[in-house]
């Protein structure tokens, strides 16, 4: 961990009355590489990807593994089921950050099965009592605590929970506008909405924010003071940027970052898997996906695209 000061205050970043773009929490992707390859093309936020808070708390190689950051402002989210061990979290990495986030919204089963993730959208006491914790353990006003839900099918149960977690002094709410069951189907902004006008700190939309064009879309059917997006900036770290597809500096930009941050090849890789799927042909992705090591990859976008220095100059 890497201590790395910032007088920049995030809850000041809602006063500016720009819709704050926001890189969501992703398992093995939102990566401090990846982080700083957003941020090169207008994010304005990171989140960490989830992290186990008992798992973290338990042990320092967990720790040393999960958190390795060097860039802010930065949210740290962890999943957790009791409070104690919650506060213990963010007080460790409260230095090194700028706030910490509770997961509400994970629906995958095992998640839900240890007591994390979405299960606890219905537990708003327990929410409540866990951002509590946080803010009367860590000693800093500006230190933000936050919470990512997903929605009831019953939005009077939402607007419920977000109402307890306010009250306990939550910072800002990320709404996935899904149930716990829904995984490909439209989000409900009606509900984004509703929540919005049902609180008074800040609430980030999250779902099918693909294109620039969606952050101003999904502002003005909710209100919402900020956009999360996960799988269009997997598509194309980019897109905050107002680019479509991937630009090509954009990929040689994520060479370069992977390379000094000794990512694994399986992460550089499948980032540029990703990042490619748009704009190559099935053949192309065939042969693509079927590289091996960095530098055969680096030879093939060479080849294909042409050098980082033939774009530049």
């Amino acid at each position: 961990m890497i201590r790395f000061i910032t007088n920049k205050n995030v809850m000041d970043m809602f006063e500016t009355g720009n819709v704050l773009k926001i890189c969501a929490p992703m398992v093995r992707y939102s990566k401090l590489a990846f982080r700083s390859l957003v941020r090169k093309y207008g994010c304005d936020i990171c989140f960490t990807p989830m992290i186990v808070a008992a798992d973290f708390m338990r042990s320092e190689k967990a720790r040393d593994s999960e958190f390795t950051t060097n860039d802010r402002p930065l949210i740290v989210q962890f999943a957790a089921n009791d409070a104690q061990t919650l506060a213990d979290a963010a007080s460790v990495v409260a230095p090194f950050s700028d706030g910490v986030d509770l997961n509400c919204g994970c629906p995958q089963r095992w998640a839900m099965s240890s007591g994390y993730g979405a299960c606890l959208i219905n537990k708003p006491e327990l929410v409540k009592e866990m951002v509590r914790n946080v803010r009367n353990q860590v000693d800093n006003p500006n230190y933000t605590v936050s919470i990512k839900i997903r929605i009831h099918s019953d939005i009077k149960k939402t607007v419920d929970l977000c109402q307890k977690a306010e009250s306990a002094g939550v910072s800002w709410i990320t709404v996935h506008g899904r149930t716990a069951q829904e995984r490909h189907q439209p989000v409900h902004y009606d509900a984004i909405k509703m929540i919005k006008d049902s609180v008074n700190v800040p609430v980030i939309a999250n779902g099918d924010i693909k294109y620039l064009r969606d952050v101003e879309a999904t502002h003005q059917l909710t209100g919402v003071d900020g956009v999360m997006s996960a799988r269009g900036l997997l598509a194309n770290p980019a897109m905050f940027a107002g680019y479509e597809d991937t630009p090509l500096q954009c990929i040689w930009d994520w060479v370069d970052l992977s390379i000094e941050h000794g990512t694994p090849f399986t992460c550089f890789h499948q980032h540029l898997i990703y990042m490619l799927e748009r704009v190559t042909s099935q053949p192309e992705r065939k042969v693509f996906n079927s590289l091996y090591s960095t530098s055969a990859v680096i030879d093939y976008l060479q080849k294909t695209y042409g050098t980082e220095q033939d774009y530049t100059t």
